[in-house]
């Protein structure tokens, strides 16, 4: 076999494993959209959207569709778990790349990697065992909260956050801050004004890739928010259990009969995706400008 035959088969081979990504995916998506369309096509999209009622088997009267309160709760987690993790997370990129020395990036680096391989179900107990009761104890409520979902996803993004940081800060080119130091500016001058706005594409992709992670998220925050259909009262009361949309089709997906319940889940679904989508797509096109800026 020679050198030039055995490329061409590594090359199809790639080719088909890129294919059958592809496949999968449009696969998923045509299943989703089979089982949850008719149901969007039925009730409409506006009403299931922006309903205010989550009701599914009602006993007297007629079940009620409406999923708002879940898509508040999903992006109120997932906002509150940037919140505390993207200051903590960029300045952890910061350190890694500008300051710490190298065996002190290589521990951190260790540890980074360590906390991805950490089943969100482990990191979901720990916040039932101990963070609800910390909650419940100092702030009062009944601990399951949006606050105890936004910790807990803080800790599932920070890698992401850190690692795509880190990767973006280092691609600034040497020359910035050799010129920016040959100007006179001091080393924290030269991180904040000159080496993170230039990296700052990157780092807007970091964060909307972690708050992608954080919508699509289930075990850990079916753990900790209380799972309850129902805006918070008042509205930023981060203090009010809440349910999210993974956490409603996890829970209700085992006894939802055939019929419009079932479809409402996929339609959940549906919507869900919908989300993480326009999610990639902005990180996508961040990650392009960024690219197109560096040429």
């Amino acid at each position: 076999m020679t050198r030039q035959t055995r490329e061409r088969m590594i090359e199809a081979l790639l080719f088909a494993s890129a294919v059958t990504a592809v496949v999968i995916v449009l696969l998923i998506m045509v299943f989703l959209f089979k089982e949850g369309a008719p149901f969007l096509l039925k009730f409409g999209i506006h009403t299931f959207c922006l309903g205010m009622e989550w009701n599914p088997i009602a006993m007297d009267g007629e079940p009620s569709y409406g999923i708002f309160p879940m898509i508040v709760g999903s992006v109120y987690i997932a906002a509150g778990s940037l919140v505390l993790a993207v200051p903590l997370g960029i300045s952890c990129a910061v350190f890694l790349v500008e300051i710490a020395p190298l065996w002190a990036e290589a521990l951190i680096r260790r540890g980074v990697e360590l906390l991805v391989g950490i089943p969100s179900v482990v990191l979901g107990f720990f916040g039932l065992v101990l963070l609800v009761p910390l909650i419940r104890d100092s702030a009062g409520g009944f601990g399951f909260s949006i606050l105890a979902g936004s910790v807990i996803l803080a800790i599932m993004a920070l890698p992401h956050i850190i690692s795509i940081s880190a990767d973006a800060i280092t691609a600034v080119p040497e020359t910035y801050k050799q010129a920016s130091l040959a100007l006179g500016a001091t080393r924290w001058h030269t991180i904040r004004n000159v080496i993170l706005p230039a990296a700052r594409s990157g780092i807007v992709a970091a964060v909307i890739l972690g708050m992608g992670n954080s919508i699509g998220e289930t075990m850990a925050v079916l753990m900790v928010t209380g799972n309850s259909p129902i805006l918070p009262a008042p509205f930023y009361d981060v203090l009010d259990p809440v349910r999210t949309m993974t956490a409603n089709i996890v829970i209700e997906m085992n006894y939802a009969a055939p019929g419009d319940h079932r479809q409402a889940l996929f339609a959940t679904g549906i919507v869900l995706f919908v989300m993480v989508a326009i999610l990639n797509a902005i990180s996508h096109r961040a990650l392009k400008s960024k690219m197109e800026a560096g040429r």
